[in-house]
């Protein structure tokens, strides 16, 4: 047996998995994405009904606008914070076993489930919560402040909370393969460390960054959870629009939201891998 036909049939159950969990189910969405409804039965079809009201709805837009704009500031604090961390772990901590503690040390909140680490800044941001209290033992504010919870403010911070690490680790990863010698050599020629970090480090961590930047940003495109309970349900976005139209029992119109948001979040990896080549990290 040739070594190409091997290499098909070893690759075989793994392509049957993707095909089943996956594909299927994603070709499955798009045919129901067609499909028409009533207020108590769904009947197979082909019409564009879903799409043309989900494009024709102002909310469609907001909630959309709001996804980005979740997605965008997220996007900001999240490579802020994990590059910070990152470049910290890999330049500034000697000593490969303290690198390995202070890791796991960042990895200690996924322990517990993403809910109860969302929900636990419920009783911290609150009226009566202790970071009001705080500020106003501080005498920083004389009443208490209404919008650090269910707001878009606690849902931000609820979603940095949850997914950077997600940024530090891809982060961390690209900046430990980069050769010392490099910013060795940049020192020795007379840059300073912020030329350093400018002209080498930074684009040596290019691959990091991006995919840290498409994990954190797909998840927290599809993330409807956390928008639900920090914004006390006074906010929305794509994923929450799809879990609403599904409890309603309105599965075509959910299929085509969620078609949609699969097609958007897709262009916005093909546009991120368009800037550089990932697959020297994978």
């Amino acid at each position: 047996m040739s070594r190409h036909v091997t290499g098909w049939l070893l690759a075989a159950p793994m392509a049957l998995v993707l095909a089943l969990f996956l594909v299927l189910p994603i070709v499955m969405i798009v045919i129901v994405s067609f499909w028409g409804a009533t207020e108590f039965s769904i009947y197979p079809a082909f019409q564009f009904d879903n799409y043309a009201f989900l494009f024709g709805s102002e909310v469609t837009w907001r909630v959309f606008f709001n996804t980005f704009k979740y997605a965008l500031i997220t996007w900001a604090f999240t490579l802020g914070i994990g590059f910070t961390v990152a470049y910290f772990l890999a330049f500034h901590v000697r000593t490969l076993n303290w690198q390995i503690a202070l890791f796991l040390l960042c990895t200690i909140p996924f322990w517990t489930s993403n809910i109860i680490r969302m929900i636990s800044w419920i009783p911290f941001l609150g009226r009566n919560g202790l970071a009001n209290q705080a500020l106003i033992s501080w005498g920083v504010v004389d009443e208490p402040l209404d919008w650090l919870l269910f707001s878009d403010f606690s849902v931000i911070l609820a979603f940095v909370h949850l997914y950077t690490l997600f940024m530090v680790v891809p982060i961390f990863n690209t900046m430990m393969r980069i050769d010392r010698s490099l910013v060795e050599a940049a020192v020795d020629a007379g840059a300073t460390g912020w030329q350093v970090l400018w002209h080498v480090i930074i684009p040596l961590t290019k691959p990091g960054i991006m995919i840290g930047t498409i994990f954190v940003v797909t998840l927290v495109m599809g993330d409807f959870i956390t928008v639900r309970f920090m914004s006390g349900s006074q906010s929305a976005n794509v994923g929450r629009l799809i879990s609403n139209d599904i409890g309603l029992l309105q599965y075509p119109s959910a299929s085509a939201t969620a078609v949609v948001l699969l097609i958007t979040v897709l262009l916005v990896i093909a546009i991120m891998l368009r800037f550089v080549d990932i697959r020297k990290e994978l």
